[in-house]
C-alpha cells in the first residue's frame, strides 16, 4: 500500500532503522496472533474482522483518492476484483485457515518462498526471463519449502504424507505470488492508497458471505479480552502501520534494501512462537529456512539464461 510520504526531512538512522525492522516484526506477529487465538476466533471471522477495522482506519485518508479515480476503478475492475480476491480474502482467510492445523513457525517460514513463486509464476505466465543460477535458486527453494511441510520427514513424500495446514498456508503464498504480479498490471496513476482501501472494500463484500455461513454453521467466535486485542492488533498493526511504515521505508532507504529487511520475518516469527506460544524449533525448520533463503541468494544474481 503505497501512502504519501511524510515531508522530506531526512530520518536519522536509528530511526530509520526502526522503520525498517517493523514491518516484518508485525507481520510475524500475525501469524502469531493468528495461531494464538485459532481456537477462539473462526477464520473468516478473524480475516473479516481486520479488514473491517483497517477499511476504518484507512479510509479517511484515502476517500479524496478514491474520489478521483473512480473512472480508473471501473475501468480496470475484472483486474481490480482479481487482486482483490486473492491478495486480501483469500490470502489472510487461507492463513488463518492453515493456522488451525499448523504451527505459527512453519506458518511464517514459508512464508519466505514468496519471492521464489513469484520468480517461477512471471516466468511461466509472463514469460520473464529466466537465468540459469534462479533455476537453481527455484530448485533450492523448493526443497526447502517440502522440507518444512514434510517436517523433514522426505519418506512422506511417497506416501502423500502431508500437513493439511502447511498445504493451506502455501496455497496462501500462491494468491500472495499472483497477487504481485496481477498488482503490477494496474497503471501507476491509481493513487496506492486509494487503490488498497477499495481492495479492502471489495474483500469486505467477498467475505460477508462465507463470514455468515460460518457462523451459519456454528463456528461461534469466544469474546473476551484476550481475543478483542487480537482483533484490534490483526486490524491495525501488520494492516495499516506495517504498510504504512513499509513504505516509508522505500522511499527513504530504497526498495532494495527495504525488501532484504522482509528477511527478519522468520527470524523474529521464531522467536515470537517460542515465548508466546510455546513452540519448539527443529532441526528441519533451520534446514529449510537455509535452503530457501539460499535459493533467494541465488535466485537474485544475474547469469547466464538458461537454455
Amino acid at each position: 500500500m503505497s501512502t504519501p510520504t511524510p515531508g522530506n526531512r531526512p530520518l536519522s538512522p536509528i530511526l530509520l532503522m526502526l522503520v525498517l525492522v517493523l514491518p516484518p516484526l508485525f507481520w510475524a506477529g500475525n501469524f502469531v496472533v493468528g495461531r494464538a487465538v485459532h481456537a477462539n476466533i473462526p477464520p473468516l471471522t478473524l480475516s473479516l474482522g481486520r479488514w473491517v477495522i483497517a477499511f476504518v482506519c484507512i479510509l479517511p485518508f484515502a476517500l479524496p483518492a478514491m474520489r478521483r479515480d473512480w473512472r480508473l476503478y471501473w475501468q480496470y475492475r475484472w483486474r481490480l476484483l482479481a487482486v482483490s480476491t486473492v491478495g486480501v480474502a483469500a490470502f489472510n482467510t487461507l492463513v488463518y485457515s492453515g493456522l488451525h492445523d499448523t504451527t505459527a513457525t512453519n506458518g511464517i517460514l514459508l512464508n519466505s518462498c514468496i519471492p521464489i513463486l513469484i520468480l517461477l509464476f512471471g516466468a511461466l505466465f509472463y514469460r520473464l526471463p529466466l537465468h540459469l543460477l534462479q533455476l537453481l535458486g527455484l530448485a533450492l527453494s523448493l526443497a526447502g519449502v517440502l522440507t518444512i511441510i514434510l517436517h523433514g520427514e522426505w519418506s512422506s513424500l511417497a506416501t502423500l504424507d502431508f500437513s493439511g495446514g502447511d498445504l493451506v498456508i502455501f496455497t496462501a503464498m500462491i494468491c500472495w505470488a499472483l497477487y504481485t504480479l496481477w498488482l503490477r498490471e494496474l497503471p501507476a496513476t491509481i493513487n496506492r492508497i486509494g487503490l488498497m482501501c477499495i481492495q479492502i472494500f471489495i474483500a469486505i463484500i467477498l467475505l460477508l458471505p462465507l463470514y455468515a455461513w460460518e457462523t451459519h454453521t456454528g463456528q461461534a467466535p469466544q469474546w473476551n479480552h484476550d481475543t478483542w486485542l487480537a482483533l484490534a492488533y490483526v486490524g491495525i498493526f501488520p494492516s495499516v502501520i506495517a504498510y504504512t511504515l513499509y513504505t516509508i521505508g522505500v522511499a527513504r532507504a530504497g526498495a532494495a534494501r527495504a525488501g532484504l529487511f522482509i528477511h527478519l520475518m522468520p527470524v523474529f516469527g521464531s522467536m515470537l512462537s517460542v515465548l508466546f506460544l510455546g513452540e519448539n524449533l527443529h532441526v528441519f525448520h533451520a534446514l529449510g529456512i537455509a535452503a530457501i533463503l539460499g535459493g533467494l541468494v541465488l535466485s537474485s544474481k544475474n547469469s547466464v539464461p538458461a537454455r
